[in-house]
């Protein structure tokens, strides 16, 4: 593993809200005033032991923190080699990891006085946690989803509509992530006296990538506690499905001055040769340095520049572009970048199913299908520790429907 010396990444984002090259507010004129009350209200609010309180009690009597560190013991058995642990944040609250962000962020907007939640969602999980949080603390929400991703996510779309919240279809473009943020950006510019918006990934313009990382760390510093209870040690690696990228730098950033080696997994689609992926990273000719929805960072882009087109059987990580904390990490070396198609993704998913009675979600088992690749080369001595951001009921139709079965 490459590490770099001079420890790079520490005190990131800087104050123009950068990660080295990556960043940034690219937004209209009239978000700059907004984007700068949040940031101000955060700052005051991470030095508040009042608000660390609130949240810290939050997260463990309503959301059920800790969560569990297991070692799938059947399926280190059956890929041979390396030991493979789970982070299990499909068994916090509402079944995946975005509930720690929505739930901080929430509290932020109570503190500013906002009464009124808007959210984007692709998997629908961002969305539920908005919708929960919201109901928790008597506000209203208001969720933006592309048609697509509303078809083949239909049991979230339901449980946001149970929570309370409104659920506004996005049929433009692609008719997913990326059209619910732009609609959530309208709406927020239109209204930001009462109103919040809470990106639910480590996106978009400074300060949300800060904010996001802060609120999921909760993942990697429960993570590195219990590794070395339970292990004697911390891990081998780090492995963690990379959308935006929320779950993966929450459990990165606590390990980044540890010898620990740090794997992004991003949606390979049907292979990085056909063009029908979400690998921003792993795409050399469409994956470059541009703008999208507020930062500066990498985004699948076509020869003209325009956002590209993008697949994934996984909503969650169906983006163009990867949070700009991954990108400077990539630059660094201090973090690896790979893929995994959607083919194994479904047997990463069979395989957990089948050998620890776990149903993962679609983006997790991402994650989980390159930890099977690596560990039949490593030694049982070695350890990887995979990020299950979030459990796959919400993808039982998808897969039922990709396999041919009723």
């Amino acid at each position: 593993m490459t590490q770099p010396t001079d420890r790079a990444w520490r005190g990131l984002p800087d104050s123009r809200g950068y990660y080295g090259a990556y960043g940034g507010r690219y937004v209209p004129e009239t978000l700059i005033g907004p984007l700068q009350d949040l940031e101000y209200a955060y700052r005051a609010l991470r030095a508040s032991a009042t608000f660390q309180t609130d949240l810290a009690e939050l997260l463990r009597d309503y959301v059920g923190r800790p969560t569990p560190l297991t070692e799938a013991r059947r399926l280190s058995a059956a890929c041979g080699g390396a030991r493979i642990w789970l982070k299990r944040e499909d068994l916090a609250h509402t079944g995946a990891h975005k509930i720690n962000n929505a739930l901080g962020q929430a509290l932020i907007a109570r503190a500013m006085g906002k009464r009124r939640i808007i959210a984007e969602t692709g998997a629908g999980q961002h969305g539920v946690a908005s919708a929960t949080v919201a109901a928790l603390l008597g506000m209203t929400c208001v969720v933006y989803m592309g048609t697509e991703d509303m078809a083949r996510q239909a049991p979230n779309v339901a449980r946001m509509r149970l929570l309370g919240a409104e659920v506004r279809p996005v049929d433009v473009g692609s008719c997913t992530l990326k059209d619910a943020i732009n609609e959530a950006l309208r709406d927020w510019a239109a209204n930001v006296t009462d109103s919040h918006y809470l990106l639910g990934s480590a996106l978009g313009p400074h300060p949300y990538p800060m904010i996001v990382r802060d609120m999921q760390s909760i993942i990697g510093r429960e993570a590195r506690a219990q590794s070395l209870e339970q292990m004697g040690r911390l891990p081998n690696a780090l492995i963690a499905c990379v959308g935006g990228g929320s779950n993966a730098i929450g459990l990165f950033h606590p390990f980044l001055d540890d010898p620990v080696q740090l794997i992004g997994v991003e949606a390979g689609g049907q292979g990085i040769e056909t063009g029908l992926h979400a690998a921003r990273l792993a795409d050399p000719e469409r994956g470059r340095p541009g703008v999208l929805q507020g930062v500066h960072t990498y985004v699948l882009q076509d020869p003209d520049g325009q956002i590209a087109a993008t697949h994934s059987i996984s909503a969650g990580l169906d983006y163009a572009a990867i949070g700009p904390e991954h990108a400077n990490l990539r630059v660094l070396a201090r973090a690896e970048y790979t893929w995994a198609t959607d083919e194994a993704a479904l047997e990463a998913f069979h395989a957990l199913a089948r050998t620890e009675g776990i149903l993962p979600a679609l983006e997790s088992s991402h994650a989980l299908a390159e930890a099977i690749r690596l560990a039949p080369l490593h030694p049982p001595e070695h350890i990887l520790l995979v990020n299950l951001s979030g459990r796959g009921d919400k993808d039982l139709d998808t897969i039922l429907a990709q396999e041919g079965r009723p």
